[in-house]
């Protein structure tokens, strides 16, 4: 293994951890792959579990021992750079719990057609820009058994720090691609090619009842969850076969995004 210790948050070799921003780990670094940091010991062990590649560790050194079994997976000419406790928590802006990081490769991507061939259940997500929130939904879909997640456009990125760590590396479960046609007239116009029926998660007046016993006959059925705030747009709730929602006491209105696809995969995914 190769074990080195680092003094300072300027040494050169950690800039892809302390200077890089999303849009420079994603795009100029490896314009054909990219670079994603993936936080945590349980991330890190998921994405290595299913064979990403690791570029870099950076680990706290009181997690140095934790993390032995990990390095001994690693190639020897991956570098281990380890940091006293005051640098790990300086590097993340707080008093760090974690301590472990990882720069790799990110995964291949997979295209529309093949993310739909055998999938039965997905999650369409409309502009939804809070890492935090993409995280969370990732890991519910892992979770309850949805086979794919379809983002528009201008959705926040699934391998961005924050969502890997909030996903506990669930993102790397679940398949997922990012539609670049028209949205959201060519996306629903695949969906439907492929046997798939449309349903929005929103708040109409003709909208049916998550427990409605017609949404669990579908055989293929994506379901369309919107942003922060606003929710879905009003051409994708007009485009859908069938709008759907949560019933809610105490006169609340609605869930926030993750909880509500939580929900949803519950009752819809098993």
């Amino acid at each position: 293994m190769s074990i080195i210790r680092v003094q300072n948050l300027d040494d050169p070799r950690l800039e892809v951890y302390t200077k890089l921003t999303q849009h420079q780990l994603r795009n100029v670094i490896d314009p054909e792959r990219g670079i994603m940091i993936v936080e945590s010991e349980i991330a890190i062990r998921v994405a290595l579990a299913h064979g990403l590649e690791p570029l870099s560790l950076l680990l706290d050194e009181k997690k140095l021992s934790a993390m032995d079994d990990v390095i001994s997976w690693l190639d020897s000419e991956v570098p281990v750079f380890v940091m006293a406790h005051a640098l790990a928590s300086e590097l993340v802006g707080y008093k760090v719990t974690r301590g472990t990081f990882a720069a790799m490769k990110r995964p291949t991507t997979v295209d529309m057609a093949t993310l739909l061939e055998k999938a039965k259940r997905v999650a369409v997500l409309e502009a939804v820009v809070d890492t935090t929130n993409v995280g969370a939904i990732f890991r519910s879909a892992a979770a309850l058994n949805v086979d794919a997640v379809l983002l528009s456009p201008d959705c926040a990125d699934p391998f961005s720090r924050r969502s890997i760590r909030v996903s506990m590396g669930n993102v790397f479960l679940i398949p997922h691609a990012r539609f670049k046609g028209s949205w959201p007239a060519d996306v629903m116009a695949q969906l439907h090619e492929a046997g798939f029926t449309c349903a929005a998660l929103a708040l109409t007046d003709d909208s049916v009842s998550l427990d409605n016993p017609q949404l669990k006959a579908y055989d293929r059925l994506a379901l369309f969850f919107g942003t922060e705030g606003d929710g879905l747009t009003s051409q994708v709730i007009d485009g859908c076969d069938v709008v759907v929602r949560i019933p809610m006491a105490h006169g609340v209105d609605s869930l926030n995004v993750a909880a509500a696809s939580a929900v949803t995969f519950w009752e819809l995914c098993r």
